[in-house]
Formats: structure tokens, C-alpha cells, sequence
């Protein structure tokens, strides 16, 4: 697989790659990493499909990779090429489908949204998939969350 990058080479983008997760201060049990299906070879071609890829490595050696796509599979080689650089297994799982062309972008952030939500609401995927079947992708939600300012960005004293 070839990441891209306007300014670096192949070798360099790899290297880079490596830097993030071949660290031996590596904690992070979950990654959410958004997977896009454009081409490696045309850096102009911005893809035309986002999907979500959710990485439990809580078990370094029994890593799996949940691959949530609101289109299906349409990027599931894509995402079994990033599953095997971060030495997981690839694991479909169920979610909802986008009943149009263009709200992928929604569903991946309303998935990272809602699969966060249910992490911190102390429900664990034990290797087991959490299905986002019942997601319903709110792009209005979505911009409103977006406009909001995070509890640690408030003023001193302002009441929102």
C-alpha cells in the first residue's frame, strides 16, 4: 500500500508511518482511522468514499480492526492493507447504510462519535464487534457539535 504525500517520497512516508505506530511508548489500545479510497498514484484524485477503520490493540498480539463502511465493502482492501500494517486482524462490521452519494464523511464522524461514546460508557468490544446498524447520521447534529465549544475552550464564568 502507498501513502501519499505531496513533499515526501515513498521512502520517507514510510518512515513517517513507522515513526506513529512503531513506537515503544505505543499506549493507545483503540485507533479510529478514517479510511479514503483515493489513488496513490494521482495526487489529485481526493477519493470518492470515506470509511472507518477501529483498531482494539489492548492485545498487542491478537489486534483486530473493525471496519465499518456505510457503502458496504466498497474499501475493504483499502482497510485490510492499513489492518495489516498495525498487525490486525480485519473484522467487517455492521453498520447502517448511507442512503445517498455523499454523506460518508457524516457517517464516519457520527461512527467515531458513537463508538467513543459507547467506550466510555464502559461498553468493551472484547474482540467483539460493536455494531453501528441503528446509526442514524445527522449532518445538522453534526455542524451543530462542530459550533460548540468544548468544556476545557469556555471562558472563566460564561454559562452556555
Amino acid at each position: 500500500m502507498q501513502l501519499r504525500s505531496p513533499h515526501l517520497d515513498e521512502q520517507q512516508v514510510q518512515s513517517r508511518i513507522k515513526g506513529i505506530y512503531g513506537r515503544d511508548n505505543d499506549t493507545a489500545d483503540f485507533l479510529f482511522l478514517p479510511v479514503n479510497n483515493a489513488s496513490p498514484d494521482d495526487l489529485r484524485s481526493l477519493g470518492t468514499h470515506w470509511s472507518l477503520l477501529f483498531a482494539d490493540r489492548r492485545s498487542r498480539e491478537r489486534a483486530v480492526a473493525h471496519h465499518y463502511d456505510s457503502a458496504g465493502h466498497y474499501n475493504r482492501s483499502i482497510a485490510q492493507q492499513l489492518a495489516g500494517l498495525l498487525n490486525a486482524t480485519l473484522a467487517p462490521a455492521p453498520m447502517a447504510r448511507q442512503p445517498n452519494d455523499y454523506d460518508c464523511g457524516v457517517y464516519v464522524l457520527d461512527a467515531t462519535w458513537a463508538l467513543v461514546g459507547r467506550l466510555i460508557g464502559g461498553e468493551g468490544p472484547d474482540h467483539q464487534l460493536l455494531p453501528l446498524h441503528d446509526l442514524v447520521a445527522d449532518r445538522q447534529a453534526l455542524q451543530d457539535r462542530l459550533r460548540r465549544r468544548l468544556p476545557h475552550e469556555e471562558e472563566p464564568g460564561s454559562c452556555e
